[in-house]
């Protein structure tokens, strides 16, 4: 049986433990948990926003929930596992990229967002390309969700990319090498419609970059 409501704090529950516990024993002693409890959920719940989200963006929708095991081949920290529940939907349009939704559930945070997490090299040519020709109304898009609570990613960059202006009116974006935003819901987020209320908070965002990668 589904059981959207008790996802959140089974998985702040279980995550808790595992930050306190991150070893291959641990995990092979309480992965029940996981198998039996918080993947199922988690595929339910992907599942349950998949038809109103190919709805909402007249697109096919792909989803993918993110594996429990990190990949520490370059990394300093070698713990096994993720201390995280992430999973997310990405549009099937043909534009040449296309952007995501994205649900994650962490120790300290319950958040739900959109857009791309690195644009290919043509992409963030004309990521920069219109916001230069069409300044007023790509801020404007911003500024609307950035008005309900989202937050976008710091840029990448601290400097603008020439031939721009250090000073151009939409600097802050042209600094960026990817484009998402993301809204913390609370450890009561009402699942399953809390989070496709931001979805739909955020579909102009989404849209706004596929119409971009289409340029």
């Amino acid at each position: 049986m589904t059981d959207f409501q008790n996802l959140i704090a089974d998985a702040q529950g279980f995550y808790t433990q595992l930050n306190a516990n991150n070893t291959k024993a641990w995990w092979q002693e309480n992965r029940g948990t996981y198998d039996d409890n918080l993947k199922p959920n988690a595929q339910a719940l992907l599942g349950a926003l998949t038809d109103p989200l190919a709805t909402l963006t007249d697109a096919p929708i792909k989803t993918k929930l993110f594996r429990p095991h990190r990949d520490v081949r370059f990394s300093k920290d070698k713990t096994p596992y993720n201390t995280h529940l992430h999973m997310m939907w990405q549009l099937g349009t043909d534009a040449p990229q296309n952007p995501v939704f994205f649900f994650g559930i962490g120790l300290d945070y319950v958040t739900a967002g959109a857009g791309m997490m690195g644009f290919d090299k043509p992409v963030l040519t004309n990521w920069r390309k219109m916001l230069d020709l069409d300044t007023d109304r790509i801020v404007g898009i911003i500024g609307e969700f950035e008005d309900k609570g989202f937050t976008l990613r710091e840029p990448a960059l601290k400097r603008v990319p020439p031939p721009y202006p250090q000073d151009h009116a939409a600097g802050h974006l042209m600094r960026m090498k990817g484009a998402t935003a993301s809204r913390d819901l609370g450890a009561d987020a009402d699942l399953p419609d809390g989070v496709m209320t931001a979805f739909r908070d955020l579909w102009p965002f989404n849209d706004l970059l596929i119409s971009i990668a289409e340029a």
